[in-house]
């Protein structure tokens, strides 16, 4: 069976998210339920809205021959969720209401469609549901809405009218809540507000919902009464033979309490085997977003004034005055947006990667439009880390987890340029300190916690990345002296952390981590950080003519690199140098006030005589990690290749399980029982196991095992690495987890999109914008294959035929420089569309005269036949 689609028990945790980067979602769930309403700019997990809903109807010679709401059975149990339990389902969720037997659910992110499937229905009904995504378009992949376009086929021998409804309810917190019918051509449109308008306020939104069609009928407002009458009468009314009559109460009669619900429908008239859709819109507008989680509080301000000093514009509220807007918007550019949408859906599913492999990759796509992500007024990017279930869950766009994202820098790469300016600009302190998560709103004090190893130096790799992406070196050159200086604060006096302070090349002092604590002692796996931002700076240094640095940095590097490899790696993997029972460790760092008690405290076993919270002699999971970064960003080997491939064996062989039924973990559970994954830390027989060891050690941690597979993927070992891709995406089948939401701390956790690198370790692809230079080096050389690849001019496919290799380009305009492929040798012409191409050849690498190809255009690369 195909893992994009889910039927059965595998639909029980489906919630398909539906919504843009930055503006919230609405989930689909694998019953066809609207759930998960997150579109109040924070997490809502669990929640519903009212009686919204889908629905048809079938009527022949004026007589209602059958009508379902477009659910399937509601999965047990059925004693009640937290606040009814003992009463049955949530009536909210219409299990109560005619339905079909079962549904099959296929997903191809940014798009679902759901089968309602019922030998009793006599018609066939399915539900697409989509948001645009379009790469390098971010404006049109952040719309505030869902989509979703009903089909309905006639299976009868006679002509048969359908009509196809969405009822919404009006979920505005304050005020008189009324809807109100309104009309542009053939898109019909219910607006749903509240007689609460303070346009500033955080809590002040609106609902719009269309469809576009000839024949529509609406009801504002279902009816208001006690009990249940509300949904009784409107299901009197839908199963009612013709179409709704409207209904509507004035203001004054409109409630802040109880039901508010409006209807559209569109009705057809199909002939025997015909069929025929639908489109519906649902956007919404909250356009005040606010710091809910930690405000800044001046002296002897009041609620409402705290209030508007952390309140900032959403940016979609820049781009759309309405709810309206936005749907015109989409209504009237549908087939432009569903078009791109596809053309991007068909060309990154069809890429020639494993089954699992591509499902990790897509499935994770789908945390840059949830609630873990913002857009900030001006169209910056911001992140938590993932989502608490009604907050977001650790602020800042934290930069040792974002650290592992491979997504945004390649499918948006202005929006992950966005992050480093920001960080820079706004995160960066004096002495060259950064903090590792960014204060909202922008311009506020910096955050007063010490900075991090990984994500500090994580950063400088990060802005080489984006630079060779973009090829900007105008945006590099703004940001080289912040850049520099916090590559330099490592060996600074200002750092009373004491990283490198002799500029030997490693680090050996106090080191926060993405663990959440420090290590104390050489380790690779933050020494590797530093030297792999000591290579990147060089290499920028160079192109900014800075050559005194550059050579500084890499003398800097590879004294470190020698060190490492050499007193740090125990013949099968690198550990932590560090004497666990010597207390003297911690005199060289003052106590501060960041952790609440004394460093002793925090990092002192008294009863065990020992350091707390250290790796020591264990195979860590993250040991070669800057490898990682540096052979997806084409950065120089950081460690010896025969430890780096010893090092991966090590993790596969120690940290990585098949079951972990018989494995003691006391931290937070994401997997167990007969489930595999790879945990944080193992300490093979033989090797000392710290009593109280670094924070989740045992835990298996997705975006952790993502980059150690897809590293062992890269490296020769597609065997191993693939068993532990698989084992993450097996946990999330439908019935045991969402697919669409791996979670770390918190729900859609930014970890995860570690997975978009399968895409780059099995394509081999490569960039340096900088002078136009593609380079693509895939994993297999079996034929046809073919790949997606996108940077920030252009986004395209490249294939292999018998013969002939294609580069296209289908969205953006490319000027190709270079292109390195293995076949280079062999080609003997090239051709752009029909005009034949000159080129010089050098290696595996053909260069061209700035070959400009635009949107549509392909490269054909003839190949000469060999024996």
């Amino acid at each position: 069976m195909s893992r994009f689609v889910y039927r059965d028990q595998y639909l029980r945790e489906i919630s398909f998210p539906l919504g843009g980067i930055g503006t919230g979602t609405i989930g689909l769930s694998g019953t066809g339920r609207l759930v998960d309403w997150e579109i109040f700019n924070k997490p809502n997990k669990n929640s519903l809205n009212g009686f919204s809903h889908f629905a048809v109807k079938i009527e022949e010679d004026g007589r209602v021959v059958d009508a379902r709401v477009l659910n399937s059975d509601l999965p047990p149990p059925y004693t009640g969720g937290e606040k009814n339990y003992g009463f049955g389902p949530d009536r909210h969720l219409m299990a109560g209401v005619p339905h079909f037997r079962q549904t099959v659910f296929t997903a191809r992110y940014p798009a679902a469609r759901i089968d309602f499937l019922d030998d009793t229905f006599p018609a066939d009904v399915s539900l697409k549901a989509f948001n645009p995504m379009i790469p390098l378009n971010q404006d049109d992949s952040a719309l505030p809405a869902a989509c979703f376009e009903p089909l309905i086929t006639n299976r009868s021998d006679k002509v048969r009218d359908f009509v196809l409804a969405l009822s919404v309810s009006n979920p505005l917190p304050q005020g008189k809540r009324y809807n109100t019918h309104l009309q542009s051509g053939d898109v019909h449109m219910m607006r749903q507000q509240s007689s609460w308008a303070d346009s500033d306020d955080p809590q002040f939104g609106e609902l719009t919902f269309s469809v576009q069609a000839d024949r529509v009928a609406w009801q504002e407002d279902w009816f208001h009464g006690a009990w249940f009458d509300s949904l009784g009468i409107f299901w009197r009314d839908f199963t009612a033979s013709g179409d709704l009559s409207n209904r509507r109460y004035p203001l004054e009669k409109q409630t802040e309490q109880g039901e508010s619900v409006a209807t559209l429908t569109a009705r057809l008239t199909l002939q025997p085997g015909e069929q025929a859709k639908v489109r519906f819109v649902l956007a919404w507008y909250f356009p005040n977003a606010t710091n809910y989680w930690k405000p800044q509080k001046a002296e002897e301000a009041t609620a409402e004034e705290i209030i508007s000093q952390n309140t900032w514009k959403n940016h979609y509220a820049l781009l759309f005055p309405d709810a309206l807007a936005v749907n015109l918007y989409l209504q009237q550019n549908w087939t432009r947006l569903a078009a791109q949408t596809e053309r991007f859906q068909d060309v990154l599913y069809r890429s020639s990667l494993p089954e699992v492999a591509l499902e990790a990759l897509t499935a994770n796509l789908s945390l840059l439009r949830s609630p873990t992500c913002l857009l900030l007024t001006d169209g910056s990017f911001y992140g938590f880390e993932g989502c608490h279930a009604t907050s977001g869950c650790c602020e800042g766009s934290c930069t040792h987890v974002w650290n592992y994202a491979y997504a945004l820098p390649y499918l948006y790469p202005s929006l992950e340029r966005s992050m480093r300016d920001l960080d820079y600009r706004y995160n960066l302190l004096e002495s060259g300190e950064m903090p590792f998560r960014l204060q909202l709103p922008l311009g506020r004090d910096p955050w007063s916690f010490r900075a991090c190893v990984d994500g500090q130096m994580g950063g400088v790799v990060k802005v080489y990345r984006e630079w060779r992406i973009c090829g900007d070196t105008n945006w590099l050159r703004r940001l080289w002296p912040a850049v520099k200086k916090s590559l330099e604060y490592a060996w600074s006096p200002e750092n009373h952390d004491r990283w490198d302070p002799d500029k030997k090349g490693y680090l050996s002092g106090r080191q926060h981590h993405t663990l959440d604590m420090e290590l104390f002692g050489p380790n690779a796996w933050l020494s590797g950080f530093y030297l792999a931002a000591l290579l990147a700076a060089a290499r920028m240094a160079e192109a900014l003519h800075e050559t005194e640095t550059a050579t500084l940095y890499r003398e800097i590097a590879q004294r470190g690199r020698h060190w490492v490899n050499e007193h740090l790696f125990n013949g099968e993997y690198f550990f932590q140098q560090i004497d666990l029972n010597d207390v003297s460790v911690l005199d060289l760092y003052a106590d501060d006030t960041l952790i609440g008690h004394s460093l002793r405290d925090a990092y002192w076993n008294e009863e065990a005589g020992e350091l707390k919270y250290q790796i020591g002699e264990g195979s860590a999971i993250d040991q070669v990690l800057a490898q990682w970064h540096c052979d997806l960003i084409g950065l120089d080997e950081v460690f010896d290749k025969d430890k780096v491939q010893a090092a991966l064996q090590s993790i596969f062989r120690f940290n990585y399980h098949d079951s972990m039924r018989h494995l003691f973990n006391p931290c937070r559970i994401y997997c167990l029982n007969d489930e595999g994954g790879t945990t944080i830390c193992a300490w093979p027989e033989g090797r000392y196991k710290p009593v109280v060891p670094a924070p989740y050690s045992e835990e298996t941690m997705h975006g952790f095992e993502y980059q150690a597979g897809i590293h062992m993927i890269m490296r020769g070992m597609e065997e191993e690495g693939m068993k532990v891709v698989k084992a993450v995406r097996d946990r999330y089948d439908g019935e045991k987890r969402n697919p669409w939401n791996e979670f770390e701390c918190g729900s859609n956790y930014a970890r995860s999109i570690a997975s978009y690198a399968l895409l780059l370790a099995y394509s081999g692809f490569t960039c340096d914008m900088t002078c136009g230079h593609l380079s693509f080096q895939p994993l297999h050389r079996s034929r046809p294959q073919q790949f997606f690849w996108s940077v920030d001019a252009a986004w395209g496919e490249i294939r292999w035929r018998e013969g002939q290799i294609e580069l296209a380009v289908l969205g953006g305009s490319l000027q190709l420089g270079a292109l390195t492929i293995p076949e280079a040798a062999q080609v003997s012409q090239a051709w752009l569309d029909e005009a034949s191409i000159m080129f010089d050849r050098s290696g595996q690498t053909l260069f061209f005269n700035n070959l400009q190809i635009s949107a549509g255009s392909l490269l054909r690369l003839q190949e000469t036949e060999t024996a």
